[in-house]
């Protein structure tokens, strides 16, 4: 059944309420498929009694489903390789230098199910091992909790493991469970999952040396993507690193932060340490 205007309306009104994610007009058919399977569960299989399950009811836990399922979880294993190449290249490098034997902290936001976040633990593995043993920090966050459950869970299946995981490091740091493969604890162990809502005030984070915020800004209107910068400043340490998505940038929205290139990678500062 096809949603209609009015049902349409609401879930936009919905999701940019609790989120602020944009729906554009046109977006019915990813209501619906998205929205499909929960209706099969919640609701005789019917959207439109969906909705009208969630007007008559105060906000509660399926209303939170309804959104989580309206977000967008589209994610892989060292995806966009640039940035990565820049934090082994550049950033991990001048940051220990900066720091000396002070503990690097790094945050994932938006991890959806963990391949970021997990990504720079083995980088890091490979890479800079004298950063283990508790000199790197590094959280995750996602708006969806059923995201977060998977990725602390840090098991993939054999498609997931297969899209931007190299294969040495899939037999280096996973091990077989059944069909999927599993993350081992020397990765797993050195992520914080935490549920955040970046749209909404944020809880207390510690002071970040580099920020992974990649293609979420996109699913904002310009004024939610300004306060989620204006917050970042407040986040990122003065000679910290933001990365954003290839299509996204603070341009026209935040003149605080000034763009770095590291090769093909593109990546944000704040201007002057953020003076």
């Amino acid at each position: 059944m096809t949603v209609t205007a009015q049902e349409f309306d609401y879930i936009r009104d919905l999701v940019y309420t609790r989120a602020a994610i944009v729906l554009d007009d046109g977006k019915e058919y990813l209501v619906e498929s998205r929205l499909q399977p929960l209706a099969r569960r919640l609701a005789e299989g019917s959207i439109p009694m969906l909705v009208k399950r969630l007007r008559s009811e105060p906000l509660n836990a399926v209303h939170n489903e309804v959104v989580e399922a309206m977000t967008t979880n589209e994610t892989s294993f060292f995806r966009d390789r640039y940035p990565f190449d820049a934090m082994t290249q550049h950033v991990v490098p001048a940051l220990a230098v900066m720091r000396g034997g002070s503990p690097l902290t790094v945050w994932s936001a938006a991890c959806s199910s963990g391949q970021e976040p997990y990504s720079l633990g083995m980088l890091v593995h490979e890479r800079f091992p004298d950063l283990l043993a508790g000199r790197l920090r590094c959280y995750a966050s996602d708006i969806s909790t059923t995201m977060l459950s998977r990725a602390a869970e840090g098991r993939y299946s054999h498609l997931e493991v297969n899209r931007g995981l190299p294969a040495p490091l899939l037999v280096k740091y996973f091990e077989r469970r059944g069909v999927d493969w599993e993350i081992k604890d020397s990765v797993r162990r050195m992520v914080e999952f935490r549920q955040m809502n970046l749209a909404a005030p944020w809880a207390p984070l510690p002071p970040m040396d580099v920020v992974f915020m990649r293609n979420v800004l996109i699913y904002f209107d310009t004024d939610t993507k300004r306060a989620i910068l204006e917050r970042l400043r407040r986040v990122l340490k003065p000679d910290g690193f933001l990365f954003l998505g290839a299509a996204e940038t603070t341009l026209n929205l935040d003149d605080a932060y000034e763009r770095v290139m590291f090769d093909k990678a593109t990546c944000y500062r704040l201007r002057n340490g953020g003076a």
